[in-house]
């Protein structure tokens, strides 16, 4: 980590279709080997599945999983006179937005749905209903934080 200025944030375009930044960031996580057309047609045909399932708009339901998905709290490892102890630290709003774009790729990487894009709008669907494996991904990481509760004092 360089000490002599902190690493300027590039600007991102919004998405074409939508217009929405969060989509943009999105895109660019699930893409693979800079083919960005690619990332585009996987999230694009996830939102139209979305959309002809749940009858309602693919942004807002998108936007309800992330925010579901989303960490409150986590734990950092911190080291005090040779013992390392994990302590519950509230989570930065840019980096709650990249772990719950993260924790939702990779849930649904993992899913057993033939093509990437059914398996996108399955996790998405599941993460707005506040079911699937990155919301409980986030229960997993409150229910840590939780249970070190007692080392909160060694915040730094």
């Amino acid at each position: 980590m360089s000490r002599r200025h902190k690493a300027e944030k590039r600007e991102i375009n919004p998405d074409p279709k939508f217009g929405d930044l969060v989509v943009t960031k999105f895109m660019n996580a699930i893409m693979l080997h800079g083919k960005k057309s690619v990332a585009e047609t996987i999230v694009y045909g996830a939102f139209d599945v979305v959309e002809s399932k749940s009858k309602q708009e693919p942004i807002a339901i998108f936007h309800q999983a992330l925010e579901n998905v989303a960490p409150h709290v986590e734990v950092r490892s911190r080291r005090v006179g040779g013992a390392t102890y994990q302590v519950p630290v509230d989570v930065r709003p840019e980096r709650r937005q990249a772990l719950a774009i993260r924790w939702l790729i990779n849930a649904a990487r993992k899913r057993n749905e033939t093509t990437m894009v059914d398996r996108l709008s399955g996790e998405l669907l599941d993460a707005s209903n506040n079911r699937g494996s990155a919301v409980k991904k986030r229960e997993d990481t409150h229910k840590m934080a939780d249970a070190n509760r007692a080392f909160s004092h060694y915040r730094w």
